[in-house]
């Protein structure tokens, strides 16, 4: 979530580090599982992204992986991989496949054509602060009025309680995707006048859709917007793909049956289908998969900053990439020596809106 976030740092044993350290940590540990499982050197790596990550997003995930010492090959976007790992054995012809990804801090939903070995995507959308990590904060937070209302202790002001309210939120949400009711036992939780105080709820499917049913709907608007953005309506899709570990949600599986009008397809392990599409990408790089064309899209608007602040798009968002634009603009004012060009990514009608690329002369 705090990928390519300036000045964003997290503190751990007394030492700060930002997010790009962070998931360098990661990428080492699994670059020596690795190792120690093929018995040879890794040098190279194909990462996967949100596919709504911006330029800085991507930038610093790639700086995470050269601190882990490895030569990102390339970045691919979630979705995108997760079709790859999908439609590599399709026989059926051409298909148009919707990718919903709801992972632990983002969300990102994909359209794609899939024929012939090549996987074009026609749009994508997403919402980079959304995910299952919000779904947990709706029982810690169910938890904590709960715990309030009959103790008058607020546990959200003690650091300590609230790790243990976290680590069992996320265990009772895991639980409620497969039973109807689940128990969160927490002993010794706080203290009170009479002594120790201990926290003892039930928790409900049904309580836990209705405290995250504003979640739920709010993915339904990158899923419009992105089939708006490929032209299509549901009854164009033919095949829908839930990825990431927050799709095992029940309300969440029954709200995309709901809005496609299609049972989406569980055949890959939605933890998996993601690292299963960037090795196949590893293959297509390597030359051991032949015959697979991966056409990717930009997600925001590529442009510049003109008169008055505006920001003018050279490049709208959803077009196929690698691609150019070429524009001939006019100087502000006669005889200039030069001009300050300010490129951006957004979607924001002024400059200050968006997000800075670079400057130049």
């Amino acid at each position: 979530r705090h990928m390519g976030e300036a000045g964003y740092k997290v503190t751990v044993a007394g030492k700060s580090y930002t997010p790009q350290e962070i998931s360098a940590f990661i990428l080492q540990h699994i670059k020596k599982f690795s190792e120690d499982y093929l018995g040879e050197k890794v040098t190279d790596a194909v990462i996967t992204v949100p596919a709504y990550f911006n330029d800085s997003q991507r930038q610093a995930t790639k700086d995470a992986g050269k601190i882990a010492g490895l030569n990102v090959q390339r970045i691919v976007n979630e979705p995108t991989a997760s079709a790859l790992a999908y439609g590599l054995d399709n026989d059926k012809g051409d298909e148009k496949v919707l990718v919903y990804d709801l992972g632990g801090g983002t969300f990102d939903v994909s359209v794609l054509q899939l024929g012939d070995g090549v996987f074009e995507v026609l749009s994508t959308n997403g919402d980079t602060h959304l995910g299952g990590d919000d779904f947990d904060q709706k029982i810690i937070d169910w938890l904590v009025e709960q715990f309030k209302a009959k103790n008058g202790v607020d546990l959200g002001q003690d650091k300590m309680a609230l790790q243990r309210l976290k680590d069992a939120a996320e265990k009772a949400k895991k639980d409620l995707s497969g039973v109807a009711q689940t128990s969160i036992s927490l002993p010794f939780i706080s203290s009170g006048a009479n002594g120790p105080l201990h926290l003892e709820e039930t928790l409900t499917r049904a309580k836990f859709d209705e405290l995250t049913s504003d979640l739920v709907e709010r993915t339904k608007i990158p899923v419009d917007n992105a089939l708006k953005d490929a032209n299509l309506t549901n009854s164009d899709i033919d095949k829908v793909i839930l990825n990431g570990g927050s799709t095992r949600i029940p309300a969440v599986q029954d709200a995309v049956a709901k809005w496609t009008g299609k049972a989406p397809d569980h055949s890959i392990n939605p933890d998996e289908a993601v690292a299963l599409g960037a090795a196949i990408q590893g293959g297509v790089i390597s030359g051991d998969v032949k015959d697979v064309v991966l056409l990717d899209v930009t997600p925001l608007s590529l442009g510049i900053e003109t008169m008055g602040g505006v920001f003018t798009k050279l490049i709208d968002r959803n077009t196929t990439i690698p691609t150019s634009k070429s524009q001939v603009f006019s100087t502000a004012a006669d005889n200039q020596s030069a001009v300050d060009i300010h490129v951006l990514q957004g979607e924001r009608p002024m400059a200050a809106d968006n997000k800075t690329l670079g400057r130049f002369q």
